[in-house]
This record gives structure tokens, sequence and C-alpha cells, in this order.
């Protein structure tokens, strides 16, 4: 048998793909990349985080100037220029993946643009952009293809004519209205941006709970503070069908069991995504799925021990910190795999994973939820602590959300923490790091914390759980 082509070839060239083969190349490992996209650079830089939070910065300064008379400023605001928001977000995208393409195009490694799919489980063939092919063997492999939108079937809705993050990134357009199709990150996020810089946005959610990710109070107290900025937010419902009119669009749905219907200029289809799989015939290698998603375990191995997958092809959490982890991990254990590097093969760890959604309010959150942690039978003690009672919130003027700690009795280690409000984001990362340490509650309320800052208010609930369980051991 000869010689395979390469060491490691990676399948695709995004954020997890460039991290993956980046690191393989540093451990010596022969390495080529395979991305077939138009353009280079993967979901997070072209359609994803960094773009989508261009437009979004853009909806809350808007939003901000709206609001300026509160803080004693004459401001009027005069509406959105969409084409000007829209080249912003093009210079500012344009930089950030001509970047990444030049780290792929000089890397140490092979760039190789094409589709690829599997035809057994050490050689793939790779249709050229250019309508050649090209046969490459390797001795170890990272699935890193992303994801792409989901569809689920709407009667009526082709023919309607609808918009999806993909066209909201590129529009110059802005909508008198729209109506979101979803309750999800990527949905809440637009629909903040929309009702930020002007239009009238409402929100249709299938469940009874928008972010299915977070706890019920959490997704309760954000429901609540974008409908006070205008946001009609309708959940339990069912779609129905669409239709064009003599003036946009018509969305059937039934609410609680009644039918009814919203008319707006524009849909948004924000149903979700799904792993990019589809073409890679997989089962000729015998990677493990389950559904369209890979199954990977905790060394992100997917079959095979030379077969691997990181990024949202496999989950659990579709965030792109945890896709580079989680390549530069596989990455890792193949080259300990081809005996090129030394040690036991390394696990992911997603105590601290993070989530983090920048509406306006925002919402994050790291660790356990109070429903993961009492379904997974911690016994936990749980506080919480309101924006609208801390100072410096009320010096930016921010008044909805709360921060909620959950900790571990009778040890008081901190399992977890959520936030919904002002700089939820940023304040987050203050819990991550503290759980990072395996901090308790006393330990981070004796931490020093400037005033006023926003931070400080993480000493309430911390203190409030450090002294029940001092009193209650």
């Amino acid at each position: 048998m000869s010689e395979p082509d390469f060491d490691f070839i990676v399948l695709g060239g995004g954020s997890a793909g460039y991290a993956g083969s980046s690191t393989a190349a540093r451990l010596g490992l022969k390495t080529a990349v395979i991305e077939g996209g138009k353009d280079v650079g993967g979901l997070c830089i072209l359609r994803g985080c960094m773009p989508s939070k261009t437009l979004i910065e853009s909806g809350h300064r808007a939003e901000a100037i709206r609001h300026a008379g509160d803080f004693g400023l004459r401001a009027e605001y005069l509406g959105a220029d969409a084409v000007a928001i829209r080249d912003r977000k093009r210079r500012i995208i344009g930089g950030f993946a001509g970047h990444r393409r030049h780290q792929l195009e000089t890397g140490k490694f092979e760039f190789i643009r094409g589709h690829a799919a599997f035809t057994d489980p050490h050689t793939i063939e790779v249709t050229l952009l250019d309508g050649r092919t090209r046969t490459l063997t390797a001795k170890a492999f990272l699935i890193a293809t992303g994801s792409h939108i989901q569809w689920h079937d709407v009667p009526g809705l082709r023919e309607a004519g609808f918009w999806t993050s993909d066209d909201v990134l590129d529009s110059d357009h802005i909508p008198a209205s729209l109506v979101v199709l979803g309750g999800g990150a990527i949905a809440l996020e637009l629909a903040s941006y929309y009702a930020g810089i002007g239009s009238k946005v409402s929100v249709i959610q299938r469940s009874e709970q928008v972010l299915k990710e977070t706890d019920l109070d959490v997704a309760t107290e954000l429901t609540a503070a974008l409908e006070a900025r205008g946001i009609a937010i309708l959940r339990n419902t069912q779609l129905l069908r669409a239709e064009k009119t003599a003036t946009g669009k018509r969305v059937h749905f039934t609410h609680d069991g009644a039918e009814r219907f919203i008319e707006a200029e524009e849909i948004l289809y924000a149903l979700g995504r799904e792993p990019a799989t589809d073409t890679l015939q997989l089962a000729s290698a015998g990677v493990t799925t389950k559904g369209k998603r890979i199954a990977a375990d905790l060394h992100q191995r997917c079959g095979a021990p030379h077969l691997y997958a990181a990024g949202d092809v496999c989950g659990p959490f579709e965030v792109v910190h945890i896709a580079i982890l989680q390549a530069e991990l596989a990455a890792r254990n193949a080259a300990r795999t081809l005996h090129r590097l030394d040690g036991p093969l390394e696990k992911s760890d997603y105590r601290l994973a993070l989530f983090a959604v920048f509406t306006d309010p925002q919402v994050a959150s790291v660790g356990l939820s109070e429903r993961e942690a009492r379904a997974a039978g911690h016994e936990v003690h749980v506080a919480k602590y309101p924006f609208n009672d801390h100072g410096k919130s009320l010096i930016h003027g921010c008044t909805h959300g709360f921060v909620k700690l959950i900790a571990e009795h009778p040890t008081c280690r901190i399992l977890g923490g959520s936030c919904v409000g002002p700089e939820a984001a940023e304040l987050i990362h203050e819990i991550a790091v503290a759980m990072h340490f395996n901090a308790t509650c006393g330990d981070l309320a004796r931490i020093p914390h400037y005033h006023p800052t926003l931070s400080e208010i993480w000493t309430y609930p911390a203190e409030e759980i450090a002294g029940i369980i001092e009193m209650h051991p």
C-alpha cells in the first residue's frame, strides 16, 4: 500500500478548520485544508458572529439616540441608511476575511479549493472549483464543514418570498415592518437590530419559551425587555401558511389554539441551522452520525480512531470558541494517534460552556443552568439580583434584567451563572474565570470590586448564597 498523501486532512476552512490545520502543522503533520465555499473565511467571519454584530451595533446606537433626552441631551433620530450600514459591515468583514484567507494560503499546509467526499475511510475525492477532480489520501481527517440554514416547510413561504440571516447581512433595504419566524439567538438578535433602527417587528416562536438553551426566568425577562421596546413576541404558536398581499406578506399561525395572522413588508426565516454534511458521503468512511449531526465523543473522534470532527457538524454547542477548542484538541489527538505527540488522548471539557445573545438587553450564561443542575442531581442554591436596584446600571439607564448564580450545596462551589442586562456578554466572563478556579460564592463575594461598576452586581447573589450556607451548612 502506497504512503498516504497527507498525515492530516481538514475538511472546511472556517475558524475550526483553520485552528485544527494550523495546530496539526505546528506538530509536524503534513496537512491539507479543503475549502469549497465561494468566499473564504467560514461562517463566523462571513455570515455569522462578526457581520451580525456589526449590524447589531448600529441598532444599539440608534436606540441610544432615541433615549438621548433621558440623559439631558438634545438629539433626534432621523433614521438609518441601510447602504451605509451594509458598506461598513463589508469593510470590517472584508478585513477579517482577507486576514483569514492570507492565513490559509500562506500556512504551513496545502490549501485546496474544492468540495470533498469520502470514498473510503482514508480517501476523499475533491471536485476542484475549476471542475477537475483530485483524489487524496490521509492517515487522519478532521471534519469541520460547519452548518447551513435548516429548512422547515411552511406552505406558501417560498412563493411569498422571505429573507434568511444571509440576506439580512447584505441587504440595502430597511423594511417598515418585519415578522420573524423563530425565537432563537439569531432570530432575536436580528429582531433587536431591526427594532433598533426603526422597523416594526413581530416574533413568532413555536414553543412557550424563547431561547430554549436558557432557564425560563431568563427567557421571560428577556421577552419582557424586548416587548418594552415595542417588539411583539408571540409564543406557543404553530405556523400554518404564508402568502403575498398587495402591500407585503402575511403569515398565518395559531396562537394558544386560535388562528391569527400578521402582515409585514418582509418575513425573516430564522428557524435554525443544521450540520453541513449532506455531500460528504460520511457512510463511506464509517463516520458515526445521529441524523445529520456527526456523533463525536469527547476525544472528538467520530468512528475509526483516525476520524475527528469539530464545530457545528457535531456540537454540542454551536459557538465559535468551542469549535476552535475542539479542532485544536482533535489535531493534538490525531498527532498522538500517529505517534507524533506523547501523552494520553485529551477530552473536551464543557464545564465552562459559554452562551451569549447580543440583543438589547444582552443575555449570557456559563456552566450549568438551574434546570440542568437540578436534572443532573445537584442540590443547589440559587440567588438573583436585579439591575433596577444596582447603581451603575441605573446610571446607564438600564433597568431590565438580573444576574443569577447557581451554587452547589454544601460546598458553595459555583456551578453556573446567567445574566440578562447591560453588557451581559462581557459580565459573564467574571463567572467563567471564577468557575475555572473552582471558586465558591464566598470566594467571589470576598474579591474586591470597584464601585460603581456593573461587575460588582455579582457580589450580591454571591453574598446571599454564602450567607445561607453558613447559616445552614
